[in-house]
């Protein structure tokens, strides 16, 4: 990204945008006090959040047992309360979700790759569906300290190892169905990227045309197979993001309030909540609300705007779409692709 002389005036920056992750699916409903289980309470939890500041919502669904729904209907008719309880925020469904089948003996007839694109097909459809890049490891539990875990089922040697061993599968077939069935269906992608390296993987998707959308992304800062919450680390990646995207950092535990500390500083926007962070200061647990407004105290401290539902919409440009490679690559800033017998970087000539 692009910083000028002027840069980090708040004046001159977007207006902050919040994501919350308030579910927290690792955790089971006895882990915190701040975990809802119903879906009244899932729907209210996003009213309390909303009305905190938080401008998009993080989307994943429990059943009355509290564990984690695998439910496609069950998602529709969340994301039918939500629209109803918060039609200003954008809804932001975590595309970890491998739906199971609900008629008995389905079972058969479903493949792992076709449960995940049954996102696509959610009714009604959220604004956005998270993608991760790159079939890699996702130890959430690496950084994790006791103190991080304590009191929380994540401290059992069995959940642990569960966890520690957990990865994502994203290879290039499923990234490349994935995106045609998401941007078909009118949701935008939202690339949840742990590295560079997954960042110059969305840029060749972008090169040959794969995907023609605006770029709103997350660094997931988070180690166990991504960067590790190092600032040198987010610098770098910042530093490597084209100026024409939009850019959350997220972190975990307590590494979340410095790093996003600094994101506000400088112009970019911030992810908070129960599903990354449980901890105020060492020893205090904080809810996803409380979350929400600590970041809008900081940013108004830093006198920082915090963005409005429909300001939030416009920043991620929900509802556009781009033709073709050439279009996209330009209204991100990245080079154009190169002609043939080009030498040089290729660059963008004035009209």
């Amino acid at each position: 990204m692009q910083f000028l002389d002027d840069s980090l005036l708040p004046e001159n920056q977007p207006p902050l945008v919040i994501q919350v992750a308030p579910y927290g699916p690792e955790f089971l409903p006895g882990d915190s006090d701040d975990i809802p289980v119903t879906l009244a309470e899932q729907v209210q939890k996003a009213v309390d959040c909303w009305n905190a500041g938080a401008t998009v919502l993080h989307v994943h669904v429990r059943e009355a047992d509290g564990k984690g729904s695998k439910r496609l209907s069950l998602f529709n008719e969340m994301l039918a309360r939500l629209r109803d309880a918060v039609p200003g925020m954008v809804l932001q469904v975590g595309g970890s979700i491998s739906f199971a089948p609900e008629d008995e003996g389905g079972g058969a007839q479903w493949l792992n790759d076709d449960t995940r694109h049954m996102l696509a097909e959610l009714d009604p459809k959220p604004d956005q569906v998270t993608i991760a890049i790159n079939t890699n490891q996702m130890n959430v539990c690496e950084l994790l300290s006791a103190d991080d875990v304590a009191g929380t089922s994540l401290a059992l040697p069995a959940y642990q190892a569960a966890y520690s061993e957990m990865t994502i599968p994203s290879g290039p077939g499923f990234v490349a169905e994935h995106l045609r069935r998401l941007q078909a269906a009118g949701i935008q992608p939202h690339f949840m990227l742990g590295d560079a390296g997954q960042l110059e993987t969305v840029e060749r998707l972008v090169r040959r045309g794969t995907y023609t959308g605006p770029l709103v992304l997350n660094w997931v800062g988070i180690g166990g197979g991504a960067d590790g919450p190092n600032p040198y680390n987010m610098m770098e990646f910042v530093r490597r993001v084209p100026p024409g995207a939009v850019l959350t950092i997220e972190s975990i535990m307590r590494n979340v309030l410095p790093l996003n500390t600094m994101a506000i500083a400088m112009g970019l926007h911030v992810r908070v909540g129960i599903e990354d962070n449980l901890w105020g200061r060492k020893g205090e647990r904080i809810t996803s609300v409380k979350q929400v407004e600590q970041m809008v105290s900081i940013s108004r401290q830093l006198y920082r705007e915090v963005a409005t539902g429909e300001q939030a919409r416009q920043i991620y440009r929900i509802g556009t779409q781009y033709d073709g490679a050439d279009q996209t690559l330009a209204a991100l800033g990245w080079s154009p692709n190169r002609r043939d017998g080009q030498w040089g970087e290729p660059l963008r000539l004035a009209a």
